[in-house]
């Protein structure tokens, strides 16, 4: 999926990208230090140099995570301990430290906890100074670049097309996102992702009735040309693509199970 990328960032964010380019992490991961706010989103790999430029910013009131995938999060225990104990907070339980979990609704003054599952079910998106040059920060809910993956079983398709419809609403709100460039609209973003899977479902429902009834018989059928480096990751999405199809086979009283996301 394409768009421009907006040049500038807020005024009052840095970006820090870590030093982890890949298939699927694009250019690196996005660490975005909140200067006056005091906070940190996403400390990402567990890199000393990285982890060292962050804490070069602090201090700051907590370490904030947007999912617990290792990309996002595998540096937060040790940029905790270099800054001397700073709380790291993130839905998941698992992935605290000193503090949380996070709950959907403010958690300042001027930032707020959006629970955006569907990537992962741990999955928030913060949004930060509404009353001024406000900014979502979206994880890997929403991308820069590309499409996400919704990997079966953790994320749920159903509840991310839920998580982005509530984006949707944002409207010109500037984009900041977990991997890629920042996007100028997050409800524009949003609202493409969703005319996205809306189209990709449509096909694995012809690929479906045309016999494929296993992820990798919709990947066959679905993404022919797709890279092997990748494929994986195309196999997790039609897990997760043929799970939703046969609940809504099962809410229409058909009965369920004719298709196998395993």
């Amino acid at each position: 999926m394409g768009g421009a990328a907006r040049d500038g960032l807020p005024g009052w964010v840095t970006l820090l990208r870590a030093p982890n380019p890949g298939p699927m992490t694009l250019d690196g991961t996005n660490t975005w230090v909140l200067r006056e706010h005091g906070y940190v989103i996403d400390p990402g790999p567990l890199d000393e140099g990285h982890l060292a430029r962050i804490a070069g910013l602090g201090p700051y009131e907590a370490i904030l995570v947007t999912h617990g995938h290792h990309d996002h999060v595998e540096g937060a225990a040790r940029l905790s301990e270099l800054l001397g104990g700073t709380p790291v907070l993130a839905a998941d339980p698992a992935h605290c430290i000193g503090g949380g979990p996070l709950r959907p609704g403010p958690l300042t003054g001027d930032i707020t906890v959006l629970a955006t599952p569907g990537h992962t079910s741990d999955s928030v998106c913060f949004l930060v100074g509404a009353g001024r040059s406000p900014a979502m920060f979206t994880g890997d809910t929403i991308l820069g670049r590309g499409t996400t993956v919704v990997a079966h079983p953790d994320g749920d398709l159903g509840a991310y097309l839920g998580s982005l419809e509530q984006l949707s609403a944002y409207e010109q709100v500037v984009m900041l996102p977990g991997h890629g460039p920042v996007r100028e609209d997050v409800a524009a973003v949003a609202n493409a992702y969703l005319d996205h899977r809306r189209e990709r479902l449509a096909q694995v429902e012809a690929a479906v009735a045309a016999g494929a009834t296993t992820p990798e018989q919709v990947v066959d059928r679905v993404y022919p040309d797709i890279d092997p480096a990748v494929r994986f990751a195309a196999i997790w999405s039609a897990a997760a693509q043929l799970d939703y199809l046969n609940h809504k086979i099962g809410e229409s009283g058909t009965p369920a199970g004719r298709l196998d996301p395993l």
